[in-house]
């Protein structure tokens, strides 16, 4: 029962952490693009906002805290009450996180950082749904450092799938020039198109970094531990970037660039707060994907909503949606169909299998 119990919280977590990262990969693009062609020019400020707003993940690790709190009062009079001699542990501690734990989450934080400008150069550089298409590339990086960091089992539909979604990226890399922006140098719009790629990859890799995290853990992985890697390593993450913004001056240019920028002063800092909570809602959603079923799942889900980030740059900044850019969509419909009839039909296969066929399974697999 208890078993049954906690797999559908995580099937619940699964659902609302899906829905967050939603919000997050689709909006964030958006607005980012947003705050550049309206005359923001900032990348360190750019990449510093997608995880400065890490302390709104202390909201629900202070409810979680004072939850644990009441639980344990209420056991040890429930204990009182009944005489028991249990010796039961108090589970109030403030963080739940180990040392190891601790340092991982830091080296995370740090590769983050990096990532965050990379991406935040390649979105000042092209056309959103451009870099939404690039992107997409980062599922064929997640799913090699997934086989070679915590040993992910391939079907044919997930290969089939991780293949398709990769030539879509390719086929719009292949072509890519004849989307460059009005006066975007040519020298520019390339390393916006590397810097990009670059951001891809090494996202593809922070994302089973996680799933390793977790599985070499010495604790009980938890979802409030989970939001408290969250919190270390965007505080991390956000560390390297305002180093990146001091050092370009950033700070003393925000005062200067809201008073120019079209839109307005004032919603030149709605845009900034925003995006930063925006952003916030990606990372807490990826992590989130990671812990209730897999790095690869999160890397689907990431690639899977990409096409819709590119319709949304269509609609809304009147990008061109070029014949390369539709042949693009395709695939990654085509990619995340068969990744999701693969799926259905290893559900079914596993509900079909009967104990002793299950056993047998889990014994043969290495």
């Amino acid at each position: 029962m208890e078993t049954q119990l906690n797999s559908r919280m995580k099937k619940f977590l699964l659902v609302i952490n899906c829905i967050i990262l939603a919000i997050g990969n689709c909006g964030g693009p958006l607005i980012t693009r947003l705050y550049f062609i309206k005359g923001g020019a900032r990348i360190w400020l750019s990449s510093w906002l997608q995880t400065v707003a890490w302390p709104i993940v202390l909201i629900p690790l202070t409810i979680s805290y004072f939850n644990r709190r009441r639980e344990s009062r209420d056991k040890i009079l429930s204990m009182v009450q009944n005489k028991s001699n249990n010796d039961n542990n108090d589970n109030t501690k403030v963080i739940l996180m180990t040392p190891l734990i601790f340092v991982a989450s830091i080296g995370i934080g740090v590769l983050t950082g990096v990532d965050n400008y990379l991406y935040a150069y390649g979105v000042a550089k092209l056309p959103v749904s451009t870099s939404a298409l690039v992107i997409a590339s980062q599922l064929a990086f997640t799913a090699a450092f997934a086989f070679l960091l915590v040993k992910q089992k391939f079907s044919a539909y997930s290969i089939n799938s991780i293949f398709l979604l990769t030539l879509g990226a390719v086929v719009l890399a292949l072509h890519a020039n004849g989307d460059r922006p009005n006066g975007e140098p040519k020298r520019e719009y390339v390393l916006g198109f590397i810097m990009t790629l670059g951001a891809a990859a090494l996202y593809g890799l922070i994302l089973p970094l996680f799933e390793l995290l977790y599985k070499k853990a010495k604790q009980n992985i938890t979802y409030t531990l989970v939001l408290e890697i969250q919190a270390v390593y965007c505080f991390f993450a956000t560390g390297v970037c305002t180093t990146g913004m001091i050092i370009n001056k950033d700070f003393q240019a925000m005062s200067r660039e809201a008073k120019t920028f079209e839109l307005g002063e004032g919603r030149y800092y709605i845009i900034i707060i925003w995006s930063a909570i925006i952003w916030q809602c990606f990372f807490l959603g990826a992590n989130g994907v990671v812990f209730s079923s897999s790095s690869l799942v999160s890397g689907i889900l990431i690639t899977v909503l990409l096409p819709v980030t590119e319709i949304l740059g269509v609609v809304f900044y009147g990008e061109k949606f070029t014949a390369e850019k539709g042949v693009s969509l395709v695939l990654s419909i085509w990619g995340f169909i068969s990744y999701l009839y693969g799926d259905i039909k290893s559900s079914k296969k596993t509900k079909n299998q009967s104990p002793e066929q299950e056993m047998i399974d889990k014994i043969c697999t290495p």
